[in-house]
């Protein structure tokens, strides 16, 4: 009987870890989804003059919110399984590290809501508005998680390179490089529409990196 359980365990263990990873690669899709929904949807949200964090505002806030810590938590959870799947582009240890700091930072983002701007929610006065010190914790918690998703990019961009795998590397590097001059742009021109744009689609672009490399891990993990 007893070897019959310890037998199971380690298959009890790889199921585990692909149910985790299964979580980081929907993850993306989730996150993607809920919030363009939301922003298509919402009375007075507008892409080029909104971040999608001013959706945790209003009576709805709450699906933003849970959004967030969602996906965040569906990311922590893929980087634990990481750290028992061998995977060519995140390693062991490094690329494992940044997915759930990246996961980490989202789980914030959502538990500090970012201030009401610029006629979000309907009846916030035009402009910038005041921030507040939930405010701020939302900036740094999303500076956490950037900077984790652009480090984890290049760091398999490089291992993939080290590899031989030029297409794997390109897009890791690609994607890495986007995502911080996006943000960047974002930064200088104090939400210009067009960086505005442009940094949406750099979450998607990221989100998409996160969700084919994890599959890679999935694969792996069979």
């Amino acid at each position: 009987m007893d070897e019959a359980i310890s037998a199971a365990r380690p298959v009890d263990r790889a199921g585990w870890g692909r149910a985790l990873l299964t979580g980081g690669v929907l993850a993306g899709p989730m996150w993607v989804t809920v919030a363009l929904a939301q922003g298509l949807t919402r009375d007075g949200f507008d892409f080029r003059r909104h971040p999608v964090s001013v959706l945790s505002n209003g009576d709805l806030g709450w699906v933003q919110i849970a959004n967030f810590i969602a996906a965040g938590l569906l990311c922590v959870g893929a980087a634990v399984a990481l750290r028992r799947v061998r995977h060519p582009g995140l390693g062991a240890r490094t690329g494992p590290w940044l997915i759930g700091q990246y996961g980490a930072g989202l789980v914030l983002s959502g538990v500090f809501v970012a201030d009401p701007l610029d006629g979000f929610p309907a009846g916030t006065p035009a402009g910038p508005g005041e921030v507040s010190w939930h405010g701020l914790a939302h900036f740094g918690a999303g500076a956490v998680a950037f900077t984790a998703l652009i480090a984890a990019c290049l760091v398999a961009g490089r291992r993939f390179g080290r590899r031989g795998e030029r297409g794997w590397a390109a897009y890791g590097v690609g994607t890495g490089l986007f995502f911080a001059a996006a943000w960047l742009a974002l930064i200088g021109s104090g939400g210009h529409p067009a960086a505005m744009i442009g940094f949406a689609l750099a979450v998607v672009a990221g989100w998409t990196w996160v969700s084919l490399t994890l599959s890679r891990a999935l694969r792996g993990a069979a």
